[in-house]
C-alpha cells in the first residue's frame, strides 16, 4: 500500500492539522497568504520537530542529527524549527514539492501519534493513501479544469443549438448567445494562462541572464568528473585567531554532490558545522561554487569557490571563504582547498551518539559505497604535519591563506611559535 508523497502528502497532512488546531484550541485559523496566521500552528509542530532527533526509535521516523552548537535557542533559529512561512508555503500556495522531513514526520507525529515510518508500516488513514488519483492542483491546473468546464458547456450549447434550429428562431438566437458566452469565457482563461506563463519566462529569463545562471551545458564527462563523493582539505583554521594553537591546523570536509538538471546542489560535511549549496559549470572544465553555513533557512558565511576540473588529483580551488571564528573574529579570507575525489556513487551518513564519538571528540561519517563496503572519515582540526602527503601539506599550508586586511601575527610563523 503506497503513501501519499511531496506536494500532495504535505497539503493532506497540514490541512488536518489546521482541523486539529482549531478543534483542540478553540481558535480559527484564517486560511490566507498572511504568515503570521500560521505561526501558533508552526510554533506547536516546532515543539515535536526538536525532538526528533531523540525520538526516532520511540516515535518511529527517520534519524535527525543534534544541532551542536546553536547561535540561538529560541524560536525560530533552532536547527527543526518551522515558520508561519513555511506552513503558508506549503499548505496556503502549495508551492513546496520536497517538503522537509522534519515537517513531515512532526505532522504525522500531532496527527497520529507516530512519525511517518510508523504510519507506513499501518497506515490509518484512507486520505493519505496513494490511490493514483491526486488530490493537489496548482493554479494553471485549476485554471485548465476551468476550461474544460466551459467547454463541456460550449458542447452542451451546441446540442441545444441544434435542438433550436429545429424549433423556433428564438431558441436558436438564445443558444446563439450562450455559446459566444462561453467562447468568450474560454479564450478570457486561456488569455489569462498565456499571459502568467509569458511573464513567468520573461521573469526566468531575466533572472538567468542578470545572474550568469547556467551560461554552460556541461557534458555527461563534466557531470561524471563533478558528481559523487569528494574529500576537502582547508587550511582556514590557521586563521582563527581565537585558537592559539592554530600554527598549521587543517581540517577535513566530505563534499557529497549530487547532479540536477544543469546544475548540481552539495552538502558539505565540516569538523563543526556543515554547508549546503550548489555548483555550475561556467565553461569547460571551470566550476562555479556558491554555498553558506547550513543554518535554517538563514544565509550564513556565504562562500565563493573557482574549480578547475581539468587538472591532475588533486584539485586546487581557490575560494573567498570565511576562518569561521566566532562573533565579530569571523572574517573574509582568501583561502586554496584541495579537493580529492574519492568515489561517484554511495550514501554518506553521520554517525551520532556513540563511543566512537565520544572517543575522538570529532564528527564520523560513514561513506556506504556499496553492499559490505563502507569507509569511515573522521572530521576534526588536526595538525598539518600529522598528513603524510608531502605535496598536499604544501598546497594547504600558512602560505595558501590570504587575510581581507594585512594583519601581522594573524598567521603563525615557525620562528615565532619556537619550531625549527
Amino acid at each position: 500500500m503506497k503513501i501519499l508523497s511531496g506536494k500532495e502528502e504535505i497539503v493532506v497532512l497540514l490541512k488536518k492539522v489546521l482541523e486539529k488546531f482549531e478543534a483542540e484550541s478553540g481558535h480559527t485559523v484564517v486560511r490566507n497568504s498572511n504568515r503570521k496566521n500560521y505561526e501558533e500552528v508552526a510554533k506547536t509542530l516546532s515543539i515535536i520537530s526538536n525532538e526528533l532527533p531523540n525520538t526516532w526509535q520511540t516515535l518511529q521516523h527517520e534519524k535527525y542529527t543534534i544541532d551542536y552548537n546553536p547561535n540561538k535557542q529560541d524560536y525560530p533559529f533552532r536547527k527543526y524549527d518551522i515558520t508561519g512561512n513555511q506552513v503558508k508555503d506549503a499548505y496556503f500556495n502549495q508551492i513546496v514539492s520536497n517538503p522537509r522531513p522534519h515537517l513531515i514526520d512532526a505532522c504525522y507525529i500531532y496527527l497520529y501519534g507516530v512519525g511517518k515510518k510508523g504510519f507506513e508500516a499501518n497506515p490509518i488513514d484512507d486520505d493519505l493513501i496513494d490511490d493514483g488519483s491526486g488530490t493537489v492542483l496548482d493554479e494553471p491546473t485549476h485554471l485548465l479544469q476551468k476550461i474544460a468546464s466551459l467547454q463541456q458547456q460550449l458542447d452542451a450549447s451546441k446540442t441545444e443549438q441544434a435542438t433550436a434550429l429545429n424549433s423556433n428562431t428564438h431558441s436558436y438566437q438564445s443558444t446563439r448567445r450562450k455559446l459566444v458566452i462561453s467562447l468568450l469565457c474560454v479564450l478570457m482563461a486561456l488569455g489569462i494562462i498565456g499571459f502568467y506563463y509569458i511573464k513567468l519566462c520573461n521573469s526566468w529569463n531575466s533572472i538567468q541572464k542578470d545572474m550568469n545562471l547556467l551560461p554552460y551545458r556541461p557534458t555527461q564527462q563534466e557531470i561524471d568528473s563533478l558528481e559523487g563523493i569528494w574529500l576537502c582539505y582547508t587550511g582556514s583554521p590557521q586563521a582563527r585567531i581565537s585558537d592559539t594553537n592554530r600554527f598549521h591546523k587543517v581540517v577535513p570536509n566530505i563534499v557529497d554532490v549530487r547532479y540536477k538538471n544543469g546544475y548540481f546542489t552539495f552538502t558539505r560535511y565540516g569538523a563543526s558545522f556543515d554547508h549546503i549549496g550548489y555548483m555550475q559549470f561556467d565553461g569547460p572544465g571551470l566550476v562555479s561554487i556558491h554555498s553558506y553555513a547550513k543554518k535554517g533557512d538563514s544565509i550564513v558565511s556565504p562562500r565563493h569557490s573557482l574549480m578547475q576540473l581539468n587538472e591532475q588529483s588533486p584539485i586546487s580551488v581557490i575560494s573567498a571563504s570565511w576562518n569561521f571564528d566566532v562573533g565579530n573574529k569571523n572574517n573574509i579570507i582568501g583561502i586554496r582547498e584541495v579537493y580529492i575525489k574519492q568515489g561517484k556513487s554511495g550514501k554518506v551518513e553521520e554517525v551520532i551518539n556513540t563511543i566512537e564519538n565520544a572517543a575522538c571528540k570529532c564528527k564520523i561519517l560513514r561513506w556506504e559505497r556499496g553492499s559490505n563496503d563502507v569507509q569511515t572519515y573522521f572530521l576534526r582540526n588536526e595538525q598539518l604535519d600529522s598528513l603524510k602527503d608531502e605535496e598536499l601539506k604544501k598546497l594547504i599550508d600558512e602560505k595558501s591563506i590570504l587575510p581581507r586586511v594585512p594583519q601581522n601575527g594573524l598567521l603563525m610563523q615557525p620562528d615565532s611559535i619556537g619550531v625549527k
